[in-house]
């Protein structure tokens, strides 16, 4: 291929970052005659540092911009987004035409992030096709899809009370309760709605998941008027280097001797992602939980900060908040920290199952190491997340399917023990399923395999369309 370039617009949070220097290496891995340009938003400066990347990614800073205000964010953060998104169209469009276009040879075109899908305005008044890199699932993009058409039907967000909804990309009728929160909030949904929309003017959407992961969600919105779909996941570390250093690399080290010292399939690992995080009544509840299931444990606690905006602390003594005696009591067969490398502790043997928030990142790294799951979701579309892997693929344990961060409902210590004892059950029809998902993902990913093909058939369309 003649030298080209591609430009990736990001959201500034660290998943996405993630997610599209992931499927950048990938790119490059595959054509080293290509080059890639990823504008970053301000609030994701501070990550740049963290990315592994390959030295034909360039990072283009984008300048400060005026954002809503705070207030919006605890309000509304889906309508927060889009309108911090909007803000950076003319910076947007400056760099791709000052900096972008007078050094590039070939510019094949905008690859924007799910919540991005603004920048489309941009790659059309510049007359470049744009691209939709999805960084959730084909089932979650079908219920993006879905809510402008019920919105043009029944004119409102979501209700508790609403009958099961069918939806595009999932086998079972939905529950409300397992519905996102944006979807309950009318300045949430219409946010979404209007993505909804805006991915239909694209000349193709690329998604970070696999056929056989996800075949009944392709198959199912092949049938509707969409840009082609092009499942190119998982798009994970594969090479299980860790992307999010901790500041303490003792830490690390003391994390990966404690799992070099147990027994294969052991250990549960509890993780709630980048924002996950529990008031102390629920992790004094999860401790007890834990200490009763009589299983190994590895478990990284995050509270909520102080003021308007909480923010998870994972700087943190474990004394303070947990059971008196519960650290004593599990000596030797738990470890409580604060931050942990996600990735690594799932490649590890003596990992045997994961209690997580169901983030999608997190999904396909449970599965591509062949860790089943135990979902307690907590916020963004973690819950239709786990609807989906428990109900439709029979993928994960169930503790919570609605389970939301400001609920004040707390799980209960009896019911954690009880389900993280069918979690490490070694002959479950669940691990199974698991076990052969992760063989199934991995060759998705080499020649021959089915998200090969589908980077290669989205290249060829790119070319063919400059």
């Amino acid at each position: 291929m003649k030298k080209a370039d591609l430009v990736f617009v990001p959201s500034p949070g660290m998943g996405h970052l993630v997610s599209t220097v992931e499927f950048s290496n990938l790119l490059l891995q595959r054509d080293e005659e290509l080059s890639i340009i990823v504008l970053v938003m301000e609030e994701g400066k501070e990550h740049i540092p963290r990315l592994a990347t390959h030295a034909n990614i360039c990072f283009i800073e984008l300048p400060h911009v005026e954002l809503p205000p705070d207030e919006l964010m605890i309000k509304c953060i889906e309508k927060y987004r889009a309108e911090a998104v909007e803000a950076h169209k003319d910076c947007v469009k400056e760099a791709i035409v000052k900096k972008v276009l007078p050094n590039s040879p070939k510019l094949l075109g905008l690859v924007v992030d799910l919540f991005c899908s603004s920048m489309i305005d941009v790659a059309n008044e510049l007359g470049l096709p744009s691209y939709l890199f999805f960084t959730s699932g084909v089932s979650f993009l079908g219920f993006t899809l879905y809510l402008s058409y019920r919105f043009d039907r029944v004119g409102r967000e979501f209700e508790e009370s609403d009958p099961e909804s069918i939806v595009p990309g999932y086998i079972n009728p939905v529950p409300a309760n397992v519905m996102p929160n944006f979807a309950f909030n009318i300045d949430g949904y219409i946010s979404f709605a209007n993505h909804g929309r805006k991915f239909r003017e694209t000349k193709g959407i690329v998604v970070n998941s696999f056929l056989d992961l996800e075949s009944h969600a392709v198959s199912s919105l092949s049938t509707h008027d969409l840009p082609p779909i092009y499942t190119v996941g998982p798009l994970i570390n594969h090479k299980n280097e860790n992307t999010m250093q901790s500041n303490n690399q003792s830490q690390h080290d003391e994390i990966m001797r404690w799992l070099d010292e147990q027994p294969p399939s052991s250990v549960v690992f509890l993780c709630f992602g980048s924002r996950g995080y529990f008031g102390v009544p629920q992790l004094k509840e999860t401790a007890l939980g834990l200490e009763r299931s009589g299983h190994r444990f590895l478990w990284s606690i995050r509270i909520a900060s102080k003021g308007k905006s909480p923010r998870p602390n994972e700087d943190i003594d474990p004394k303070t908040i947990l059971p008196e005696g519960f650290l004593d009591r599990t000596k030797g067969r738990g470890y409580v920290c604060g931050w942990a490398p996600q990735v690594e502790v799932l490649a590890h043997k003596a990992v045997g199952g994961f209690v997580s928030h169901c983030g999608w990142n997190s999904i396909l790294e449970s599965l591509w190491f062949g860790v089943p799951i135990l979902t307690w979701p907590l916020y963004a579309e973690q819950q239709i997340n786990a609807f989906q892997l428990v109900k439709d693929l029979g993928l994960a344990f169930e503790l919570r399917l609605d389970s939301r961060r400001f609920s004040d409902e707390i799980v209960k210590s009896d019911e954690i023990a009880n389900a993280v004892k069918c979690l490490m059950e070694e002959d479950s029809e669940v691990r199974k399923r698991v076990k052969d998902i992760s063989v199934k993902s991995r060759k998705a990913m080499i020649a021959g395999g089915n998200s090969y093909a589908s980077v290669g058939q989205w290249v060829e369309a790119m070319l063919a369309s400059n």
